[in-house]
């Protein structure tokens, strides 16, 4: 918006991915759409639709790079890039750019070309949806009024927050004698991360000082300042005790202190991919443990991608979700940080060279505890022909921690099993070369427990506690409310 300032006009679509504009990783693709209202010379609002994109190029299909260290190695970059102009979409233009990865060395441009142009006019599609409606409220209701209801559910953002750090606070200093919290947690690499609270009691705000986090990295684990933003408000978010819309006025009761050129701020041309799928997952942990909300989950998201010339393939796989103080954790569940659906397995043999060997939970693999981690799964691929498999994930160093006398949660493993017998461990970050036959082998992390061990609730045969909330379940779909969803853990 500041590039383009007053050069912004009725029918212009902006399409954005750069860490420094708000941008997580490059292949999450921005397309932001201003709302223009009979009588305003300004935008009234902005409707936006954020998409990942198999592949947009860079040094290894599916654009999730394990030893990238630049961005420009993770595919094609735009900071503020007007996608249609006066109604026009550019399809040349950003077909230009979508291929301009490829000008660097061992770089390619993207390899799903024709998926990136239908995507990205579905994404143009949904914001002209989303313009419609927000129309119509105006419509209805006014400008002002509509305007004013935005910036009421921002304030009761604000006030739920406050609420929850005064109630935080008060119960921290009545254990403790005062209202600070600390916590760490490490990379796999073995950069901390670290955060100390400071709550103020009265006013119900608190100070999120990351000093002491780990300097910036030659890898690609590198978080924009952006994730860390993101990964407060949610935990925020799911925190308080009754269902709030996600919103900004969540942080207004929150002054957050990030060390520049740190891993969670880095410098702009370092490589940033690992960082919204991985490092964001321990910011997660750091700040749930720092309040003592829950045992840490898998703490990944488990990134496999693969491919050849123009195929790529891009998937993250489930894991086990950490216990808390009055429920088990959910086993083969995506938690925090992903929520994305797998891609059913008839579609994934048809479409790509591999059959699914094997995808099922990974018993007593979730921490023991008064509570237990939910477990992770075991996902096993056979290749039929030669390509390039890439794996970018966490937690196989560092177990997902448990509380309160809980143990942790098992570590993930990542085992390539080739066709002549050979059996090779290729650590949580690598890209490999495989021919037909060739077996990949992953299992992801457990959740940690939490509590003292209690023998009443140490079985691992968790099937009649999920069936009780097979019912239950469908109650959350519809609502969609984290609160919902904590309660509904807490009662299966």
């Amino acid at each position: 918006m500041k590039t383009l300032q007053d050069n912004l006009l009725d029918g212009d679509v902006i399409l954005s991915n750069h860490p420094q504009a708000g941008g997580s990783h490059l292949p999450d693709l921005t397309v932001i759409t201003p709302v223009f209202y009979p009588g305003q010379s300004r935008p009234v609002f902005f409707v936006a639709s954020r998409g990942h994109h198999a592949d947009i190029g860079g040094i290894t299909p599916g654009s999730m790079p394990p030893h990238s260290s630049s961005i420009h190695q993770e595919g094609a970059v735009f900071k503020s890039f007007k996608l249609v102009e006066g109604g026009i979409f550019k399809e040349a233009e950003v077909t230009e750019a979508l291929q301009a990865p490829g000008k660097y060395p061992g770089s390619s441009g993207t390899r799903n070309l024709h998926d990136n142009l239908s995507d990205l006019r579905a994404q143009v599609a949904a914001n002209h949806r989303g313009i419609k409606l927000i129309t119509e409220l105006i419509n209805e209701y006014g400008l002002d009024v509509v305007q004013a209801y935005m910036k009421h559910i921002q304030e009761n953002a604000e006030v739920a927050v406050r609420d929850m750090l005064k109630e935080i606070a008060l119960k921290t200093k009545a254990r403790t004698g005062k209202t600070e919290l600390y916590a760490e947690d490490f990379m796999d690499h073995g950069t901390k991360i670290c955060l100390r609270v400071n709550i103020d009691e009265v006013e119900g705000s608190a100070v999120f000082d990351f000093t002491g986090t780990g300097f910036q990295v030659q890898g690609n684990t590198n978080a924009p300042r952006a994730i860390t933003l993101s990964a407060i408000i949610y935990c925020l978010r799911c925190m308080v005790g009754h269902d709030v819309p996600l919103n900004q006025g969540c942080l207004a009761p929150v002054k957050i202190v990030i060390p520049a050129g740190s891993i969670i701020d880095p410098y702009e041309d370092l490589a940033v991919v690992g960082g919204n799928v991985l490092t964001s997952q321990r910011i997660v942990d750091v700040i749930l443990k720092a309040f003592g909300t829950c045992a840490a989950s898998q703490g990944c998201m488990n990134n496999i991608t693969f491919g050849y010339a123009n195929v790529g393939y891009y998937e993250t796989v489930a894991g086990g979700a950490g216990a808390g103080p009055t429920w088990h954790g959910r086993s083969g569940v995506h938690t925090h940080m992903t929520n994305t659906r797998i891609t059913d397995p008839e579609i994934l043999e048809k479409r790509y060279p591999i059959v699914l060997q094997c995808f099922k939970l990974n018993k007593g693999t979730g921490g023991k505890g008064h509570y237990i981690g939910g477990d992770g799964v075991i996902r096993e691929f056979l290749f039929r022909r030669p390509l390039t498999l890439s794996l970018l994930t966490e937690r196989r160093v560092f177990c997902p921690y448990g509380l309160e006398g809980g143990q942790h949660g098992q570590k993930g493993k990542n085992l390539m099993i080739y066709s002549d017998g050979r059996v090779i461990d290729i650590g949580a970050k690598n890209s490999v070369s495989v021919g037909p036959g060739d077996v990949f082998h992953l299992e992801t992390p457990g959740g940690g427990g939490y509590g003292d061990l209690c023998s009443d609730n140490n079985s691992t045969d968790l099937e009649p506690e999920a069936e009780k909330g097979a019912k239950k379940s469908q109650v959350l779909l519809q609502s969609g409310s984290l609160y919902t969803y904590k309660l509904l853990q807490e009662s299966a």
